[in-house]
């Protein structure tokens, strides 16, 4: 925001304090605390005068001076001990309002000794909100008000609030020991409280010159005009920044009602430069603009410290959700590999070669003996559950991890057992040597993992037909009964396997075609969904670009 600018954008205040609500600052932090007292002060229509010093340098002795009476508490011993604004009001009384919102009223002074002095331990009454006196004083009845601010070299909550009340003054006194005059204390105050903060309208009040002898008076007059040479306040034109009031006589001369006397205190020429100044200065927004501007720029540095803040917390949010991308799409190469190998492992198993290689004299055996049943398959059946279960495992990880619902399972179904028909026995001496008639292996239905679907496929029958012919004699080339026997369950067995076979690949390529979009499921690059981070960067944004207009 441009320093020079004469005027203060309408919006400004109502700017800062939207600011101060994005930022969410406590309201015990001082930033915050000076944003609410500078806009409570550039909406305030009085023209505010603050005495400013450290403790004992005759600040309410001053104010009491000007006001021509014993208005404001003085001793010995300092004990200010709250902002007293001294405001027009027809009778001498007081004011207290307390923390909690009660107020209480009373004629006199006397409630400031209970409630605006320091206790035992030298601090401030933390229940006390504000402290208002009220005056008939002619100078106060034009809209100026007297804001008397505790010493400033005793402890840090008067610092706190001196500093704060500050910023609420459209003039600041400062008032000076020609003691010890601008000490380190009181140059650094000067920077930091008042000029780094645009509160540029300043006067230096100077006390006790008069408990100084001539010669020495003589060389604080010579630092008195380095002093104001070193620092031109924003006053009105031919108006001193520095002025000489022996605060304590000027007081008894009032007092006493002697004007002669009052006059060599300093206390007259003081009172025609305020006159002065606040004549030419009824347009505030001049004087207070420069503060503003400068606790403007002091929220422009927490917007975009807290702009900071939340772009990092977006661009984290922003690499976890590639990551979460790159981790989706690792994971689907990881499960449509898995699931291939898992499909093909089966299908290889399932190659009939293969099958008839290892099981068929097995299932024959079975069948021979009538131990063909579901319990007593054994291996046969435990290969098809392994390699089953490891394709549905891949299908399962695919729906949990991309959040997708269960498909069918797969249901690979183990056929009837197959009916055999043997041969007749001749009708010769051999009968005894001839084998049952029929043999029926027991059927099986297993139904691995899934509802039963699939079709059970009947029976099949194998009939060794009895010869026409009288039998021969047996020669080397001759296939004899128990062999003839064995021929008929191998063939069985042979036809059994070829229809599981068939059908289980049957059944796995439909069950492929079932899941694959949950297999090949579509990991796009869509960008991150706006998030509360996101409303709360545009909004800081735009804030910060109306404190920069």
């Amino acid at each position: 925001m441009d320093r020079q600018q004469q005027e203060v954008n309408p919006n400004l205040i109502n700017h800062l304090r939207s600011a101060l609500g994005v930022l969410e600052l406590e309201p015990s932090c001082q930033l915050y605390r000076e944003v609410v007292t500078i806009c409570d002060y550039f909406e305030n229509p009085g023209f505010r005068i603050a005495v400013f010093g450290p403790f004992n340098y005759g600040k309410s002795t001053l104010l009491n001076a000007l006001l021509g009476k014993r208005t404001l508490p003085i001793d010995l011993i300092p004990t200010t001990g709250a902002a007293i604004h001294v405001c027009y009001g027809a009778e001498l009384s007081s004011q207290i309002t307390l923390t909690d919102g009660t107020e209480i009223k009373e004629k006199g002074t006397e409630l400031l000794k209970q409630y605006a002095i320091l206790d035992n331990n030298r601090c401030m009454r933390s229940d006390v909100a504000s402290v208002t006196v009220y005056c008939s004083h002619p100078f106060l009845q034009t809209g100026v008000e007297f804001l008397d601010l505790p010493g400033t070299n005793d402890q840090q909550a008067q610092d706190t609030l001196v500093r704060e009340q500050l910023l609420t003054a459209d003039l600041v006194i400062q008032v000076l020991d020609c003691r010890q005059l601008m000490t380190l204390g009181e140059r650094e105050n000067l920077r930091d409280w008042l000029l780094d903060r645009g509160i540029e309208t300043v006067v230096f009040v100077v006390n006790f010159l008069n408990l100084l002898a001539a010669e020495d008076q003589k060389e604080v007059y010579h630092r008195l005009r380095f002093v104001a040479k070193s620092f031109r306040a924003q006053l009105p034109p031919n108006v001193s920044n520095l002025y000489r009031v022996d605060a304590l006589p000027a007081l008894r001369s009032r007092l006493k009602g002697d004007t002669a006397a009052a006059q060599t205190t300093g206390l007259a020429t003081f009172e025609s430069a305020l006159q002065s100044i606040v004549t030419a200065q009824q347009e505030k927004t001049e004087i207070r603009l420069p503060r503003v501007v400068a606790i403007a720029a002091q929220l422009q540095q927490a917007l975009e410290a807290k702009i900071e803040e939340v772009s990092t917390e977006i661009t984290a949010l922003q690499e976890k959700h590639h990551a979460k991308l790159e981790l989706k799409q690792k994971a689907q190469k990881l499960i449509q590999q898995g699931f291939s190998a898992s499909v093909s492992d089966f299908q290889s198993w399932l190659y009939l070669p293969k099958l008839l290689d290892r099981y068929q004299s097995e299932i024959a055996l079975a069948l021979q003996q009538g131990t063909f049943s579901t319990q007593e398959t054994g291996q046969f059946q435990q290969e098809v559950r392994t390699y089953q279960q490891a394709i549905v495992d891949w299908v399962t990880k695919a729906c949990e991890f991309f959040d997708q619902e269960s498909s069918t399972e797969l249901a690979i179904d183990f056929l009837e057992a197959p009916q055999v028909e043997l041969p007749k026995p001749p009708p010769t001496s051999q009968q005894s040597n001839n084998v049952a008639p029929v043999a029926v292996a027991t059927g099986i239905g297993w139904v691995l993992g899934g509802p039963v679907g699939a079709a059970v496929v009947g029976g099949a029958s194998y009939v060794l037909k009895k010869s026409r012919q009288k039998p021969q004699p047996q020669d080397s080339e001759t296939i004899s009964p128990p062999q003839q026997v064995a021929k008929v369950y191998e063939e069985a067995a042979k036809e059994y396997l070829t229809d599981f076979s068939t059908k289980a690949f049957a059944t796995l390529e439909q069950y492929e075609e079932t899941v694959a979009k949950i297999i090949n499921f579509p990991v796009t690059t869509e960008p991150l969904k706006m998030t509360a981070q996101d409303h709360q960067l545009q909004l800081l944004q735009t804030l910060l670009a109306n404190l920069l207009v």
